[in-house]
């Protein structure tokens, strides 16, 4: 299986199609707030965005924010379930943390979804013992 791994920075019709229905699929957005068009503004927002491809079609996603100076978050990383345990995740993590690392950005953390822990800590990641992700409640 191909697997093609690259950036992205502006995204097409098409590709932001896929990208929305991974968010979609990935429980992330709901049917009433998918919405193609804002998935340009979060391509170009971010630091770096990855995309996996098989066949021409987006099958994985991740990407990172950052200052650009000292820190970088991973967020939105996610793979469809039919290519979920083939690699794919890995791919794009590492393309993403390298991508980070060469802009001289030394401290890369995230917040792993509810079962993912295990994948980011064979990754290299730990987990913060002294610290907890808190979400502003409206």
């Amino acid at each position: 299986m191909l697997i093609i791994i690259k950036e992205l920075k502006s995204p097409t019709p098409k590709q932001r199609e896929e990208i929305a229905a991974i968010y979609l699929e990935n429980g992330w957005w709901d049917e009433k707030n998918e919405n193609p068009d804002l998935v340009s503004g979060i391509v170009s927002g971010s630091h770096c965005f990855v995309i996996a491809e098989f066949q021409g079609r987006i099958v994985g996603m991740g990407r990172a924010i950052s200052d650009g100076a000292s820190d970088a978050y991973i967020q939105d990383m996610a793979v469809q379930s039919g290519f979920k345990r083939k690699g794919v995740g890995t791919q794009i993590l590492k393309k993403i943390t390298s991508r980070i690392q060469s802009d001289g950005i030394g401290w890369i953390g995230l917040i792993a979804e509810k079962g993912s822990s295990r994948f980011y800590s064979g990754q290299g990641f730990e987990i913060f013992r002294d610290a907890s992700p808190m979400l502003l409640k409206k």
